[in-house]
C-alpha cells in the first residue's frame, strides 16, 4: 500500500499564495469589520471585474466570507466581505498574535448581519475608503493610518505624558468615542484626525456634547486632533455650525456633507472642510493640530497655522 503524504496546514498553503494587497484587505477587515464590494474594488483593484475575481477566489478558500443584506422595500444590497476563519487565522500569524479562537469568524458574522447600526459602519468606513482610493490615483498621498472606534473604547488610550491623570481613571463616558482615525499624509506632510460619522439619527444636541467631551479632553491634554463630522445635508450642516456660533471651542471642528461631495465628486482630501467659526472650506492636509508625539512619528510633517496654511 502506498504511503499517505500529511496534509498540507491550509495556513501555510495561504501564506505561500497570499499578496500584499490581500493581507492590505484582511487587516482592513479584521479591523474594521465589513466592507462591501464596491468598497474593496476603489481602494485597492484597478477594475471592479478584477475584484470580483479575486474575492471569489478568497471566498472559495474560506478566506473570506460574504453576506448580503435585504433593503426595507425590496431587493438587497451588494455583497458585504468579512473574514472567514481562515483569514482571521492568517491576521492573527501575520501580527504574532496567535491562533484566535475556532470560532471567531462565525460570532463576528452573526455580530455583524444583525447589528442594527450596520448602515452607520459602512459609512463610516467609506470615508476612509474614499481617502484609500484617492490615494491609489494620486502620487505622494497616502492613508497612513486607519484606527477603528474600538482603538479608543478604554480612555486610558486618550492619556499622554503630561496630561491630567484623571483621563484615565475617570472612565468613558466624560471623554470621546470617535467612529474611527486616521493619519492623512500628502506631499510631505501630514495630519492625523478623529471621524464622527453621522446619519441625522441623533438630534444636533448630541453633536453638541460629542464636541463638548472632546474640549475636555484637550483641555485635560496635551494634544487635540481636528474632528472630522461627516454630515448628510447642508441644512445640517448650517444647523450645527449656527449651534457652535455661540460655544468658545478649543478643539478643531470641521464639517463637510455627502450632499456637497457628491455635487463636486469630491475626496475627503479634497478642499470640503468647513472649520467651525471659520468662513471657506479647506483640504484635509491643512487642517490644524496640537500634538508632539504625532510629529515625531511624522518627522516631515510641517505644521498648519491656526488659518490652515503650512508653515
Amino acid at each position: 500500500m502506498g504511503k499517505h503524504l500529511p496534509t498540507a496546514d491550509p495556513l501555510l498553503r495561504l501564506q505561500a499564495s497570499i499578496t500584499a494587497r490581500d493581507d492590505r484587505l484582511l487587516g482592513w477587515l479584521y479591523d474594521h469589520g465589513v466592507l462591501t464590494t464596491d468598497q474593496i474594488a476603489a481602494a485597492l483593484f484597478p477594475s471592479l471585474d478584477f475584484t470580483q475575481r479575486r474575492l471569489r477566489r478568497l471566498t472559495l478558500l474560506r478566506v473570506l466570507d460574504r453576506f448580503r443584506p435585504n433593503r426595507a422595500y425590496g431587493g438587497s444590497y451588494p455583497y458585504h466581505y468579512v473574514l472567514d476563519q481562515l483569514g482571521y487565522d492568517h491576521v492573527h500569524a501575520q501580527r504574532g498574535l496567535g491562533r484566535g479562537r475556532r470560532d471567531q469568524a462565525r460570532r463576528r458574522k452573526q455580530s455583524l448581519t444583525s447589528r442594527p447600526d450596520l448602515p452607520h459602519l459602512i459609512g463610516g468606513n467609506q470615508v476612509f475608503i474614499d481617502l484609500a482610493a484617492h490615494a491609489r490615483t494620486h502620487a505622494d498621498t497616502e492613508l497612513a493610518r486607519w484606527q477603528p472606534a474600538s482603538a479608543y473604547h478604554d480612555p486610558g488610550t486618550l492619556y499622554r505624558e503630561g496630561g491630567d491623570p484623571q483621563i484615565i481613571i475617570a472612565g468613558a463616558t466624560g471623554f470621546p468615542r470617535p467612529d474611527g482615525a486616521g493619519v492623512w499624509t500628502e506631499r510631505g506632510l501630514s495630519v492625523p484626525f478623529f471621524l464622527e460619522y453621522d446619519t441625522s439619527g441623533e438630534h444636533l444636541p448630541v453633536l453638541i456634547e460629542k464636541i463638548a467631551k472632546y474640549d475636555r479632553l484637550h483641555l485635560m491634554s496635551t494634544w487635540a486632533w481636528p474632528v472630522l463630522f461627516h454630515l448628510p445635508s447642508a441644512r445640517r450642516e448650517a444647523n450645527l455650525h449656527h449651534r457652535l456660533a455661540g460655544i468658545d471651542l478649543t478643539t478643531v471642528i470641521a464639517t463637510t456633507t455627502a450632499e456637497l461631495r457628491t455635487a463636486l465628486d469630491a475626496s475627503p482630501a479634497d478642499q470640503v472642510w468647513q472649520l467651525a467659526a471659520h468662513g471657506g472650506r479647506h483640504r484635509l492636509i491643512d487642517l490644524p493640530y496640537t500634538d508632539t508625539d504625532h510629529d515625531d512619528e511624522f518627522p516631515t510633517h510641517t505644521a498648519p497655522d491656526q488659518d490652515g496654511r503650512s508653515a
